[in-house]
């Protein structure tokens, strides 16, 4: 078996059986990856770093898209608004060519981050 096509397999079973909590973790996870490699490819001055961004900000589109109100209206009423925020920024550092922007969106996402894996700590524990 080729091993990329292993990695490739374990890393489809990881998702497809991950728990909701987890997987929102994940995504998360994906997020500030991509824009921690937008960064650095800006600070070396390479092209691509707003591909990254790219990445980032479908990662944050689709974390908002499957915000479900009739759960919690109020909380996701607040996530909706930081997501728009973390998108508004995104934009504006590809729009300006300036990782400032970049840093603020990153920064509330870190922060949802650290939530949610907050709240998977408490349903292993719980479970």
């Amino acid at each position: 078996m080729n091993p990329k096509n292993a990695a490739n397999i374990y890393r489809q079973s990881t998702f497809e059986n991950a728990p909701p909590v987890k997987l929102v973790r994940l995504l998360y996870e994906g997020a500030l990856r991509y824009l921690d490699r937008a960064e650095a490819l800006h600070a070396s001055g390479q092209a691509g770093w707003a591909s990254w961004v790219g990445r980032a900000d479908a990662i944050v589109e689709e974390l908002r898209l499957a915000l479900d109100d009739e759960q919690d209206p109020a909380t996701c009423k607040q996530l909706d608004a930081l997501y728009e925020f973390a998108l508004h920024r995104m934009s504006v550092a590809v729009a300006e060519n300036r990782v400032e922007p970049l840093r603020e969106a990153r920064g509330v996402l870190a922060t949802l981050h650290a939530a949610w894996r907050d709240v998977e700590a408490q349903t292993e524990h719980a479970g």
